[in-house]
């Protein structure tokens, strides 16, 4: 299936609630997970349009937080806001394959200026059953539940794909497994109208810095509209913004311009954990192809917490204290 541009699936769009309408056009859409009701919008139903989203306008920034879990209460988004000095405009959640889309969760991000980004991962289906079609009608009711919704979403499925942590990574699955499923979600997503995706192409950076080739797994740039790279500052390994992204950044420019997301990235504790800081701040900064960074927010096997000391929090609070971070995603 041959894609078409998002200006052109937006008119399609368009036409079709215009021709379903008449000339005073409504659109009925349900509210939330499971149906629980509908809402009918008595203005012209206009496609959400995140053009401008995908490379901001005055080199501002996205500021990004994630927690564990696949919800976000809103307590912990309220408190680390508060130790950061500043709200995210960026939150990740994670949407297991099968899943219904949380309807009222997005609206309810979205309200508060934030764009959802959701992470969406095939954890009971093979790269190469959802390849086939196996799971479409479930793609197709999801991707209208999205367009429905008619806010942006940023969407990452199946992330660090080139690399062994996941089942649908490389010791289970081909890179023309990934592609294949990853350009069979787009296009049903497209052929249902949805024009308020953000696609994220989120590799692993560890892995290409090892030198996983990366080229074999992009789906072209028709299907992508992010680099999503993943990397973390460990006690060992790449710690400097040109060790770690680096090399990732380096092989993608050889077949792709997108614009490039820290996607998920955090630093140890410990006491390099405030230079780590600083120097993904000035990493993001000083690029102009690097939109914003999201940090994973959790104390597991290390305390990943922008709060684990105090010399970490107050190069926190410095660095995304730039005004360029932080912008209000209701408004270009």
């Amino acid at each position: 299936m041959a894609p078409v541009s998002r200006r052109d699936a937006l008119l399609w769009t368009l036409a079709g609630a215009a021709s379903a309408a008449g000339c005073a056009p409504s659109r009925t859409a349900p509210i939330g997970a499971g149906g629980e009701g509908a809402v009918r919008r008595t203005a012209p139903y206009v496609p959400f349009d995140v053009t401008w989203m995908i490379r901001p306008a005055h080199g501002r920034k996205y500021l990004g937080a994630g927690f564990p879990g696949t919800t976000v209460p809103t307590g912990a988004l309220d408190a680390w806001t508060a130790k950061a000095g500043k709200a995210p405009n960026l939150l990740s959640c994670r949407l297991a394959w099968g899943e219904t889309f949380r309807t009222d969760e997005v609206r309810a991000v979205f309200g508060r200026g934030i764009l959802p980004y959701v992470v969406w991962e095939p954890w009971h289906r093979t790269l190469r059953e959802i390849a086939d079609g196996r799971d479409d009608d479930y793609v197709r009711r999801t991707a209208q539940s999205v367009r429905d919704l008619n806010v942006p979403v940023a969407l990452a499925f199946a992330q660090e794909m080139n690399g062994g942590r996941y089942p649908w990574g490389s010791r289970r699955a081909t890179p023309g497994e990934f592609v294949g499923a990853w350009r069979r979600i787009h296009d049903v997503f497209q052929d249902t109208g949805v024009s308020d995706v953000i696609w994220v192409w989120s590799p692993s950076a560890a892995d290409a810095v090892k030198g996983a080739r990366l080229e074999p797994y992009y789906p072209g740039d028709a299907y992508a509209d992010w680099l999503g790279l993943v990397g973390y500052y460990t006690g060992h390994g790449p710690h400097t913004f040109g060790t770690l992204f680096g090399p990732a950044v380096e092989q993608v420019r050889a077949f792709t311009r997108i614009p490039v997301l820290v996607a998920e990235t955090a630093s140890a504790a410990g006491g390099r954990k405030a230079a780590d800081i600083r120097d993904l701040v000035r990493g993001v900064t000083g690029r102009r192809d690097v939109v914003g960074f999201l940090w994973f927010d959790a104390h597991t096997e290390t305390d990943w917490r922008i709060d684990s000391g105090p010399a970490a929090l107050t190069a926190f609070r410095r660095g995304v204290a730039d005004p360029r971070f932080g912008f209000d995603v209701r408004h270009p």
